[in-house]
């Protein structure tokens, strides 16, 4: 991956950043980094905003635009989104959901493999990012001051899909929590389709 294309995938991972904040992540000077920047905004993939967290010259950070986030795997959103709207008005609601049901089960099943060896909580999690990277998500693992887990989707290759019907991201949850186990739990503390830059779920030992 070269410069300029580990500079939009810094911002679509990390969030907004600010030229200093990229300067370092990428070993450039801040000039450098900003000649980088300035390069996506023209092709229209970056933006900015001034944000005045601090008393003097607000800070310039800089953050993907639709096009910029577009760049990024999306697994054919616009066919994904006729085939939901072809089955729905084949098969009404109850078809639709025997499709979500089927896809749900076909995931399970693939999740379950990954996270065969896996005995403790840290471990289930890490092997469901890496199932859930290999499917385009960009997800990692972190872990809060209380113990608890976070497990992070930086990006959404169905997001089309989700927002054309819903149930697909509900259906996620459930599975994350029969595949982790009934010794945690699973909440969705930041959701994508609410408005989030990133889906975020927190997993804590029961």
């Amino acid at each position: 991956m070269n410069t300029a294309e580990q500079t939009l995938f810094l911002i679509k991972t990390r969030g907004p950043q600010t030229a200093q904040q990229l300067a370092a992540l990428l070993n450039l000077t801040s000039m450098g980094a900003r000649k980088q920047l300035e390069a996506w905004q023209e092709k229209g993939m970056l933006t900015y905003e001034d944000v005045a967290d601090k008393p003097g010259r607000p800070s310039r950070r800089w953050l993907l635009t639709e096009a910029g986030h577009a760049r990024f795997p999306d697994r054919h959103a616009e066919l994904t989104v006729q085939l939901i709207d072809q089955v729905r008005s084949l098969f009404g609601d109850a078809g639709l959901e025997k499709l979500i049901a089927s896809r749900e089960a076909a995931s399970e099943s693939e999740y379950r493999r990954h996270l065969a060896t896996s005995r403790t909580l840290p471990e289930r999690v890490q092997a469901l990012v890496q199932a859930r990277s290999a499917e385009g998500y960009m997800a990692e693992i972190a872990t809060q001051s209380d113990g608890s887990l976070l497990l992070v989707e930086n990006h959404c290759p169905i997001c089309a899909a989700a927002r054309q019907c819903q149930k697909f991201c509900r259906s996620e949850l459930d599975l994350f929590q029969r595949v982790l186990g009934p010794d945690c739990s699973v909440g969705r503390v930041e959701h994508m389709l609410e408005g989030a830059r990133r889906c975020v779920y927190v997993i804590k030992q029961i």
